[in-house]
């Protein structure tokens, strides 16, 4: 087990799966390189565990296609598709031990003892746990349990790994360093990933590539950045982070920029990624830390005035509530540095953002 791993790719092409009248899955196609790591992120009933598991083999589809490195996979039997697995409560046997958990698909594929030793004792260097080998599940921490689930799944070296909201049973802390180890340990073994999450800061930390699912269906794929800053949809917008949304029309539309009209009148320039046409009804999309305090005489692409209504102080930043003149309400994020302007509940001042840091959804 090594750098010297390789990833398969893996094509799907018009997945789908209904259960009774619910369509879980509508007509889903991903295309995945080899040694990439994609995350299906959506609510919970977007249908991507149902995905997952299709590709898994645990569900069959109704309709579609699963490829690995172009080889038709969907009459494969689970147990040979050669898919490492990693689920969120572990499924670790509570009467093996750490290293008969994790030399178990190494016996159940007939690896010789010497092999299987030198393998078990790799993939527990490879997390960390070397000298774990004869403890049991109930003598572990969630996070040594997680640990062990990941190194069982890798031990016969896997060209892909699948991953069913892995991170679920940890507390935050642990969530976030197994979010790092899992991203070093993809890129280390080369390997394939698709990774099912709800949670969104997961798959901005560990993704290449995100898929966002709703309704049975793949709203966007792109990369954590693009997913952020120039979301396909409102779906897309609404549920990835924070966002401000200013509902209006669009006036016209000028050198890759929208000038757009909110109802009380403003007009403010915005970015987009898509072809708008005058007269259309959209909204502006504005992340709460995209919003400065402008001082007077401060230039500016967009601006309105606002009154302050509440503050929460958390530390490293200060989340602001505000209320514009015809009642629209934004949410302000702004890091705390000792030169920023100090404001007070009630006052009212002026608030702008560039250009670039906005959007039309």
């Amino acid at each position: 087990m090594g750098s010297d791993t390789k990833g398969a790719s893996l094509r799907l092409e018009n997945l789908k799966k209904h259960y009774g009248s619910v369509i879980a899955v509508d007509n889903v196609s991903l295309t995945i390189r080899a040694g990439e790591f994609i995350t299906l992120l959506g609510p919970s009933g977007s249908g991507k565990t149902t995905t997952l598991l299709m590709v898994a083999g645990f569900e069959a589809p109704d309709a579609g296609t699963i490829f690995v490195d172009d080889e038709l996979i969907l009459l494969k039997p689970a147990y040979k598709r050669e898919m490492g697995m990693v689920f969120q409560h572990y499924s670790l046997f509570p009467h093996m031990t750490v290293e008969q958990n994790i030399g178990f698909p190494l016996r159940m594929r007939s690896v010789a003892p010497r092999e299987r030793g030198k393998r078990i004792g790799e993939a527990l260097e490879l997390v960390r746990l070397t000298g774990y080998e004869k403890r049991y599940p109930r003598q572990l921490s969630g996070g040594q349990q997680q640990r062990i689930a990941l190194a069982r799944a890798l031990v016969f070296n896997p060209r892909v790994l699948l991953m069913d909201e892995p991170l679920g049973a940890l507390d935050k802390k642990l969530r976030e360093i197994m979010q790092i180890e899992i991203k070093q340990i993809a890129q280390y073994l080369n390997i394939t990933v698709l990774y099912v999450t709800h949670d969104q800061s997961e798959a901005m930390t560990l993704s290449d590539r995100i898929a966002v699912m709703n309704s049975g269906q793949i709203q966007q794929v792109d990369s954590p950045s693009e997913i952020y800053d120039n979301p396909a949809n409102y779906f897309v917008a609404d549920f990835i982070g924070e966002s401000n949304f200013i509902p209006g029309s669009i006036v016209k539309v000028e050198d890759r920029i929208c000038f757009f009209a909110s109802p009380d009148g403003s007009t403010f320039r915005a970015s987009y990624n898509q072809e708008k046409t005058p007269g259309e009804k959209v909204h502006l999309l504005l992340r709460p830390e995209k919003i400065s305090f402008v001082n007077p005489g401060q230039p500016h692409s967009n601006g309105i005035e606002v009154t302050i209504e509440a503050l929460f102080y958390m530390g490293d930043f200060t989340i602001y509530k505000v209320v514009s003149r015809d009642g629209t309400k934004l949410t302000i994020k702004q890091q705390n540095k000792c030169l920023n302007r100090r404001v007070q509940i009630g006052e009212r001042i002026e608030i702008g953002w560039d250009e670039q840091d906005c959007c039309i959804v």
